[in-house]
C-alpha cells in the first residue's frame, strides 16, 4: 500500500509538471518556401530548454539536439548539442559558465573567458537569435559581448500584423548586428518570442504560419533597400570624367600587359584609352595617378546566386558582373534593376533560369517541370524576363533534356547545369548540353557503376574517394575530353568549392579563408574553421589527393582548348580570388586566367560587345589594383578603385560597410 501511495505521488508531480510545462513550440523550415524540416523547441519546469532541428537539402542538411540553461539576464550558462551537421559530420558543442568564467569546446574551436557574455553556437538552431534578441533589449546600449569574440548590437525594425485562417498575430523586426557582414534579422511576436527568420532560400516560420514568409520578405525588403540606397549615394562618386593615368593595362583581347597608359572616362563609356601624354584632362575631371598599379577590366563571377549583401562585397571585391545560376525570380529581377541604375551597389546580373524535377532531392527552386508542357511554359516565362540560359539540375528526367535544350536554344538561350540522375556528362552533352556546372560531373562521367544517385551527396563522396584513381590518361578520358573540344561545351569547375569540401578540416581555418581571415568579422571567422566533408582516418589524405586531381583535370581542359569560366559558388567576390589563385596553382598562366575572367566571360556571356575589355567605346567597368596579377595572380586582392558603369567606388569603403578590414 505505502509504495502505491509513492508511486501515485510520483505519478502527480509528474503530471502538475507536465502541467507547467510550456507546449512545445515547432517551426517549419522552407527551402525555396518548400517545406524541409522542423524545428522544435521545449522548456521545461526548471526552465531548461529542448531543441530538435533538422532539415533535408538534397540529401545535405544537420539533424540536431540539445539543451540550454539560462541565467535571469538570459545569457547562456549551459549548452549541450548533438547529432550531425549540414554536411553529416559530428556535432558535439558544449558550454559551461561557472563563478563567471564560461568554458566552451565544439569539433572546430574551443575557449574559456570571463562572463557576461553570449555565447553565439557553430550548430545551433536559428531560434537563439530570438534569445540573443531578448538579452540585448535587457542590456546597456541593447548591446551585449559575444563568445568567443565580438560584440552584437541591436536595431528595431518595422512592426507588422499578420492574418491567416482567421488568425491574427502582431510581430516586429529586430536586426542584431556583429553576427555577419550585413545586419542579421529576426521576427519576434507581442510576447518577445521567436517567429521567424524570412529568406528567399532558407526559412523558419511558426508552424502554421509558414505562408506569412512572402509577407514578412516584402517588409525585410523595403527597409533593406532603404539601407542600401543610402550606402549607394555616401559610396558611390560620379565624376564628370575620370582619367586614370601612369597605370600599367590588362590588354585581355591579347592577354598582356601595356605600360604607360592612360585611360579617360566619361559617363557610363570608356572614351579613350592611350599611352601616356597622348591628351590633357580638362578642368572638371578627376585624375588617378595609377603609377605601380594594374587597371583590369572588372572581374566576372561565371557561378553566383546573387544575394542583397553580396552586391557591395563583389563590388569591393573587383567583381563587376556575375552570372546567376539559380535564384528567386522576384527578388533577382528587383536587384538586376537597383544594380544597373546604381540606386543601390552591386555588379551586373546575367540571368539564367533553373528548373528541376519534382522529387526528396529537388533543387531550392519553385520552378519545377516532369513534363515537357511544364518546361516550355518555364522557358518561355524565363524567355520573357529577360534570361539568357536555362540551368537545369539533378531530379529533372532524363528524357527532357533533350526537349528543353531544344527549346531553350529555339530562344536564343543557352542549356547548362548539373547532369541529370540517371545520365552521364558524355550523354548530357550530346543532348545538347552548352555548359556543365562543377568539375565533380566530368569524373562522374567515369564512375558511373560508383555513383548511384547523384542527386545525394555520393555526387561529392564518390568523388573525392575515387578522383585520385582515375586515369586521365585512359582512353575513355581522353575521348571525352575531345569531345567537349569539338563540341565547344563550356565547363564551369567550382575549384573553390571542392578545394573546401575535400581539405577543409575542422578546427583548421579554410585554405580559401586563410589569406584574409584576420580581416573578418569575428562570428565570420568562426566559420572558416568548420571543416569540409567528414574525412577521417585514411580519408583525410585520399581525399587530398582527389582535390590534386581535379586541378589536374583542370589544366587538361584548359590545354585541350575547352572553354572554362570562373565561378564561385559561394561566398561571391572574395571567393573569386581564391577560383583564380586555384586556376593559377593548376599551371594555368596568370594572365590566362585574367583573360578567362574577363574578356573570356563576357564572350560566353554574349556581353564582349560593351564588356570584358578596355577598349574605347566599352562599358566603364575597370578596377585598380595595385602590384600586377598577370604575374603574381594574388595581385587581384589588392584593389585600390573599383569603376562600374561609370561610377566610382574605393574599395576599401566597400568592406568597410561589410565590417571588414581593408
Amino acid at each position: 500500500m505505502r509504495q502505491c501511495r509513492l508511486w501515485l505521488s510520483f505519478i502527480g508531480a509528474a503530471l502538475v509538471a507536465l502541467a507547467q510545462s510550456p507546449a512545445p513550440e515547432t517551426f517549419s523550415i522552407l527551402m525555396a518556401g518548400n517545406p524541409a524540416g522542423k524545428s522544435v523547441q521545449t522548456i521545461g519546469v526548471d526552465g531548461t530548454v529542448g531543441i530538435q532541428y533538422s532539415f533535408n537539402d538534397r540529401g545535405r542538411g544537420p539533424e540536431v539536439r540539445g539543451r540550454y540553461r539560462f541565467d535571469s539576464r538570459g545569457f547562456p550558462v549551459l549548452v549541450e548539442l548533438s547529432g550531425h551537421d549540414y554536411y553529416k559530420a559530428p556535432v558535439d558543442e558544449h558550454l559551461i559558465v561557472a563563478d563567471g568564467e564560461a568554458r566552451w569546446k565544439s569539433t572546430s574551436e574551443q575557449g574559456q573567458a570571463a562572463g557576461p557574455a553570449f555565447y553565439v553556437t557553430v550548430n545551433g538552431p536559428p531560434v537563439e537569435i530570438g534569445w540573443l534578441v531578448n538579452t540585448l533589449q535587457k542590456s546597456p546600449n541593447h548591446m551585449v559581448k559575444l563568445l568567443p569574440a565580438g560584440e552584437a548590437h541591436l536595431e528595431e525594425g518595422p512592426k507588422a500584423t499578420l492574418r491567416h485562417a482567421g488568425r491574427a498575430i502582431s510581430v516586429t523586426e529586430f536586426l542584431v548586428t556583429g553576427l555577419d557582414f550585413v545586419p542579421t534579422p529576426v521576427w519576434l511576436d507581442r510576447e518577445n518570442r521567436f517567429f521567424a527568420t524570412a529568406g528567399t532560400w532558407l526559412s523558419v516560420v511558426r508552424e502554421g504560419w509558414e505562408a506569412a514568409n512572402e509577407e514578412l520578405l516584402k517588409l525585410q525588403d523595403a527597409a533593406d533597400d532603404a539601407r542600401y540606397r543610402s550606402l549607394a549615394q555616401r559610396l558611390g562618386r560620379r565624376p564628370k570624367a575620370l582619367v586614370i593615368r601612369h597605370v600599367r593595362l590588362f590588354d585581355s583581347v591579347a592577354a598582356t600587359t601595356k605600360e604607360g597608359q592612360t585611360v579617360w572616362i566619361a559617363g557610363d563609356r570608356i572614351q579613350a584609352v592611350r599611352p601616356d601624354g597622348a591628351f590633357t584632362a580638362g578642368p572638371d575631371t578627376e585624375v588617378i595617378d595609377g603609377s605601380g598599379q594594374t587597371l583590369l577590366p572588372g572581374l566576372w563571377d561565371m557561378h553566383a546566386h546573387i544575394q542583397p549583401s553580396f552586391g557591395i562585397l563583389n563590388l569591393a571585391s573587383r567583381v563587376t558582373s556575375v552570372r546567376d545560376l539559380a535564384n528567386d525570380m522576384d527578388m533577382l529581377l528587383r536587384l538586376r534593376k537597383q544594380y544597373e541604375t546604381g540606386e543601390t551597389i552591386g555588379p551586373r546580373i546575367f540571368m539564367a533560369g533553373f528548373i528541376d524535377g519534382r522529387g526528396p532531392y529537388q533543387g531550392p527552386t519553385k520552378v519545377f517541370a516532369d513534363n515537357e508542357a511544364e518546361a516550355r511554359a518555364a522557358i518561355d516565362k524565363y524567355s520573357s524576363l529577360g534570361y539568357k540560359q536555362i540551368k537545369v539540375y539533378s531530379s529533372l528526367k532524363p528524357e527532357l533534356v533533350a526537349p528543353i535544350a531544344a527549346m531553350a536554344h529555339a530562344k536564343g538561350m543557352r542549356l547548362s547545369g548539373h547532369v541529370p540522375n540517371g545520365m552521364t556528362a558524355e550523354q548530357f552533352i550530346r543532348k545538347g548540353a552548352d555548359e556543365i556546372q562543377h568539375m565533380n560531373f566530368i569524373f562522374l562521367n567515369f564512375m558511373a557503376d560508383k555513383a548511384a544517385d547523384t542527386r545525394t551527396p555520393a555526387r561529392f563522396t564518390v568523388v573525392a574517394e575515387n578522383a585520385a584513381a582515375l586515369d586521365q590518361n585512359s582512353p575513355a578520358v581522353m575521348a571525352f575530353i575531345r569531345l567537349l573540344q569539338e563540341r565547344k561545351t563550356v565547363v564551369d569547375p567550382t575549384m573553390g568549392v571542392f578545394e573546401g569540401r575535400f581539405t577543409d578540416r575542422p578546427g583548421r581555418v579554410s585554405a580559401s579563408w586563410e589569406p584574409i581571415v584576420s580581416r573578418l568579422p569575428a562570428q565570420i571567422q568562426r566559420q572558416t574553421t568548420t571543416g569540409g566533408l567528414p574525412a577521417a582516418g585514411e580519408k583525410d589524405q585520399l581525399y587530398k589527393k582527389s582535390f590534386a586531381a581535379l586541378l589536374n583535370m583542370l589544366k587538361r581542359l584548359y590545354d585541350s582548348g575547352v572553354p572554362l569560366v570562373a565561378g564561385t559558388d559561394g561566398v561571391e567576390g572574395f571567393m573569386l580570388h581564391r577560383e583564380l589563385e586555384l586556376w593559377v596553382k593548376a599551371r594555368i598562366p596568370p594572365e590566362k586566367v585574367l583573360q578567362i575572367a574577363t574578356l573570356g566571360a563576357a564572350k560566353v556571356a554574349k556581353a564582349d560587345g560593351d564588356l570584358g575589355s578596355i577598349e574605347a567605346g566599352k562599358k566603364a567597368d575597370v578596377v585598380l589594383v595595385a602590384g600586377n596579377p598577370a604575374v603574381n595572380i594574388s595581385d587581384v586582392r589588392r584593389c585600390r578603385v573599383v569603376v562600374k558603369n561609370g561610377v566610382e567606388y574605393r574599395s576599401a569603403q566597400l568592406y568597410e560597410a561589410l565590417g571588414i578590414k581593408p
